[in-house]
């Protein structure tokens, strides 16, 4: 069973789903299929979940999601252009709506020079573009991957409300303040690529 936490989250994205027919996939790196789990908790996820991918090596991005080579190989598996291209990958090939990927660092080990433990990527690509958030959280390996989910959550149901109300808007700012409220302490920072964070497929 996933974390009771994200259980709200994931019926608040099935209500949303369901009545406006959007469908929805995942792709998880540093999760693990810890958002798709929370959402089949939910029973009747069947009515809008199509499925996910869980690449956790960079052969499966590449293999299943098609995420280039090039881009891992110059930005890395933790980052906004590979959680981008999981992220359109996922959409495109499950032939969803809305697909989220995450990508990170969960810990304890990892990390890299400029890419530190907690480090992690989300983004979801819907009709309107791809929408892609960078958190560094400050826990352990537990509470970061917990945290990872919740944040990739509530950017679907944001989306998800934002796609099924006919009215996609631009890149949103994260107010720290209020995440870190929501996360239990963990830091969240701007949009991966400011105010070209959202951008049209």
């Amino acid at each position: 069973m996933a974390d009771p936490g994200l259980r709200p989250l994931a019926e608040r994205l099935q209500e949303i789903c369901l009545a406006a027919g959007l469908t929805v996939a995942t792709a998880e790196s540093c999760t693990g299929g810890r958002i798709a789990d929370a959402l089949t908790d939910v029973a009747g996820s069947s009515g809008y979940l199509r499925g996910g991918v869980v690449a956790y090596a960079d052969a499966i991005k590449r293999e299943l999601l098609g995420v280039p080579a090039l881009v891992i190989e110059q930005h890395g598996a933790v980052s906004a252009q590979a959680a981008r291209a999981m992220a359109a990958g996922a959409r495109a090939r499950l032939g969803v709506d809305l697909a989220v990927a995450v990508t990170g660092i969960a810990g304890p080990t990892g990390a890299t020079p400029g890419k530190p433990i907690g480090l992690a990527y989300v983004a979801v690509a819907d009709p309107a573009g791809i929408e892609i958030r960078r958190f560094t959280w400050s826990g352990d390996r537990e509470a970061n991957k917990a945290a990872s989910a919740t944040a990739a959550l509530e950017l679907l149901v944001e989306r998800a409300t934002v796609i099924a109300a006919g009215a996609a808007g631009g890149a949103q700012q994260v107010d720290p303040a209020g995440t870190a409220g929501a996360m239990g302490g963990a830091r969240a920072e701007e949009p991966a690529f400011g105010a070209e964070a959202r951008s049209a497929d």
